[in-house]
């Protein structure tokens, strides 16, 4: 029958102080909705509809880099989580299966608990996720007898013994796609706020004759972003799970509070981080790499045996194969260095290919930019690069060739050759004296002027 996933992304997140989406501000190094989008994939959704609101052309976009294939569609209005499901009616008029409702700012519903969401669906025509709140504060409260749900009521329009009650809801909603359309169709506005309110359904469907059930999670899975503190309190809730799971799979995190993560980041086991390195999106480590500290990587693939840092960074589409050596302030973006290649200090290489066991010098840089597009350095296996080289790129170097020490690189080298390419030296025999006494002698001319 299939999954179909509504994603609720329309809110304005006014208590972020932001002209950004709520739903795009970041957490882990992505957008609080690339969050949702990667647990809803959890139940291999065969439809996503994300519902946007404000912002909307800038959260379709973040959503379709992740998927492509969603489908967007626009609250104009903000009349409620149930007249925001309602937007998907048109994209879910020929589906048959599941629809699960998730949140744009609540990032962490583990795929555990979805697959407990769906499986409920097998005995139950609604499925409500909830929690026992430490405090429940101004959650909606559920109502249930024995294994059935029987109420959804919202804090403002509860009772005081209904205030009392514990368990809470999420707002994320599981049911067959027909049902829950034609719920929210028949949905009415008749309370304290004049919104169509997601959570009347439960009376909706039991008039009907539908059962309704609730599935239980932690309470820190259900955790929503509102505001600059809670996102705060959400970026650490993150980098603490998310350190502990390294932890757990064999990687050592050599001062663990001190390593930051981002959403996707893939760390083999046995690899070794050193402390205060940050991961941006997309990185991976493999087994037995050490990252040294104070190093910064992102959208970079770092090979077995691998040594980077300290203070080194990695840009996006840098590719290091096995036992590759980048040493302390080296730059590398948009590069592939082969297996037992050596780039260890102060040296910049952008839009190149460096062969296997090359050495490349202090100071070197792969002049890649000229102002309009970027052009590229390829150097072959063996090479020997002498420091403070520059590469006028495109250029290549050919297998077991060198360059000398100051040496910019303007023509290919042929494999085997030594490239020299320096200014000629001049020495002008107590020059250096005469040109300081000219200096000081006029300095104090304009002392006394004054």
């Amino acid at each position: 029958m299939g999954t179909a996933l509504i994603i609720l992304a329309a809110g304005q997140g006014t208590r972020m102080n932001s002209d950004l989406p709520k739903v795009l501000h970041p957490l882990g190094g992505e957008p609080l909705l690339v969050h949702a989008l990667a647990a809803g994939a959890a139940l291999s959704p065969e439809r996503v509809i994300v519902v946007t609101g404000h912002g909307g052309d800038d959260v379709a976009r973040v959503a379709r880099d992740w998927d492509p294939e969603l489908r967007v569609v626009q609250q104009a209005e903000q009349l409620g989580t149930g007249h925001a499901v309602l937007q998907a009616a048109a994209d879910l008029a020929d589906f048959s299966g599941d629809a699960v409702v998730l949140y744009g700012d609540t990032p962490f519903v583990s795929p555990e608990t979805l697959e407990n969401l769906a499986a409920a669906r097998a005995s139950h025509d609604i499925v409500v996720l909830g929690f026992e709140a430490r405090d429940p504060a101004r959650y909606g409260r559920l109502l249930v007898e024995g294994d059935q749900l029987t109420r959804i009521v919202e804090y403002k329009d509860a009772t005081n013994a209904e205030r009392a009650i514990t368990l809470c809801n999420s707002g994320v909603v599981a049911a067959k796609a027909s049902v829950l359309m034609e719920l929210v169709a028949a949905l009415g506005n008749e309370n304290a706020a004049g919104e169509y309110y997601l959570t009347d359904i439960v009376d909706l469907a039991r008039a009907r004759g539908l059962s309704a059930t609730v599935v239980r999670c932690d309470e820190a899975e259900t955790l929503g972003i509102n505001t600059r503190a809670e996102l705060a309190n959400a970026e650490a809730a993150f980098q603490t799970r998310t350190r502990a799971m390294a932890l757990a799979d064999g990687v050592t995190l050599v001062a663990p509070d001190t390593v930051q993560f981002a959403q996707d980041t893939v760390i083999g086991r046995d690899a070794v981080i050193e402390p205060y390195v940050v991961f941006g999106p997309g990185v991976t480590i493999e087994s037995g790499a050490r990252i040294r500290s104070f190093s910064h990587l992102e959208g970079c693939h770092v090979s077995r045996g691998a040594v980077i840092g300290p203070f080194a960074r990695l840009r996006p589409g840098a590719e290091l194969s096995e036992d590759v050596h980048v040493g302390n302030f080296v730059e590398i973006k948009n590069a592939q260095v082969a297996e037992g290649a050596k780039i260890n200090h102060l040296t910049y290489v952008g839009d190149a290919s460096i062969g296997a066991r090359t050495n490349i010098g202090a100071g070197t840089i792969t002049c890649n930019y000229d102002g309009v597009s970027k052009h590229r350095t390829t150097i072959g296996s063996g090479v020997f690069v002498g420091s403070n080289t520059m590469f006028i790129a495109p250029v290549s170097v050919g297998d077991n060739a060198m360059t000398a020490t100051g040496t910019i690189v303007t023509q290919d080298v042929p494999a085997g050759a030594l490239a020299v390419g320096r200014a000629e030296q001049v020495n002008k025999p107590g020059l250096a004296v005469r040109l300081m006494d000219k200096l000081r002698a006029a300095k104090a001319r304009a002392g006394k002027g004054q």
